[in-house]
């Protein structure tokens, strides 16, 4: 079992994560107009609090994540609400051949920091888009390696610029970024805030 498949259970418990989930999905709304006639996809969805939170703006949704964990407590969500356009996927885009499916909408919310190749999945992520589409991504800022425990093999954070281009490179245009929220965490005695961006970008 990964670290997500043993913390599903108690991820809804945090308030930090519900928050965060609220002020990212209010953030889409306002640099994204969307409609129930919209596609979407919500990658590294975890427990699905961000589609939850977008769920009634929008039409049929694929909600996808590694984590077998994270899946088994999005299902029982989706059972427990009786909702019938949310759709659980198990999908690697590191290893798994892309879904034939393609969306009007991709967003992802702190997870590319953990998938070391984000070009290649950048890539997948235009692929998987219908023409116009839209991509959003909420992720850290670049910070100095504290937001994490030793150990960690992921990105610290984006420089806004380096993603911004390599964004371009997989065919990505108008991208534009905003700070959406601030997650607070004790560092060394003290409280330390790290930035959270939504990154919107367009498949034209």
């Amino acid at each position: 079992m990964t670290d997500f498949d043993l913390r599903a259970r108690d991820w809804d418990s945090d308030p930090l994560k519900v928050e965060r989930a609220t002020k990212v999905a209010k953030a889409i709304r306002k640099n994204v107009r969307l409609t129930p006639a919209m596609t979407g996809l919500e990658y590294g969805c975890g427990t699905g609090l961000l589609s939850f939170a977008l769920h009634t703006s929008l039409g049929p949704l694929t909600l996808a994540d590694s984590s077998t964990g994270m899946l088994e407590v999005l299902r029982e969500k989706i059972a427990a609400g009786r909702l019938q356009d949310m759709t659980p996927l198990q999908l690697d885009l590191t290893t798994d051949p892309l879904p034939e499916k393609r969306f009007d909408i991709l967003y992802t919310s702190m997870t590319l920091h953990h998938i070391p190749d984000t070009r290649k999945v950048l890539a997948g992520f235009y692929s998987l888009l219908n023409r116009p589409g839209s991509l959003c991504i909420a992720d850290l800022d670049k910070e100095d390696g504290s937001f994490h425990d030793a150990g960690f093999d992921g990105h610290h954070g984006f420089d806004r610029a380096k993603l911004a281009a390599d964004l371009e490179q997989a065919g990505f245009r108008q991208i534009r970024f905003s700070t959406v929220f601030r997650i607070m965490k004790e560092v060394g005695g003290k409280s330390r805030p790290y930035p959270l961006f939504l990154m919107v970008a367009e498949k034209s």
